[in-house]
């Protein structure tokens, strides 16, 4: 991440199990999922394609042509 500090030791997560549990803790102060990844990058150094794994994609709503008269 080019914003974290290289100075400040974070816990790094390599287990699933670890890294699931991490995330059941961050779910509950997270509003969104761009809050939880923020909030679990912040905190921790984490396999980024292990947590794309575990957090469900968000699929962006359809954009449904307009009914024409």
């Amino acid at each position: 991440m080019l914003n974290a500090d290289p100075l400040l030791a974070r816990p790094t997560l390599t287990s699933p199990t670890l890294l699931s549990t991490a995330l059941d803790g961050i779910r509950l102060k997270a509003a969104t999922s761009a809050e939880l990844w923020h909030l679990l990058t912040q905190n921790f150094t984490v396999d980024l394609d292990a947590v794309a794994a575990l957090i469900p994609a968000e699929e962006p709503e359809p954009a449904w042509l307009s009914v024409r008269d």
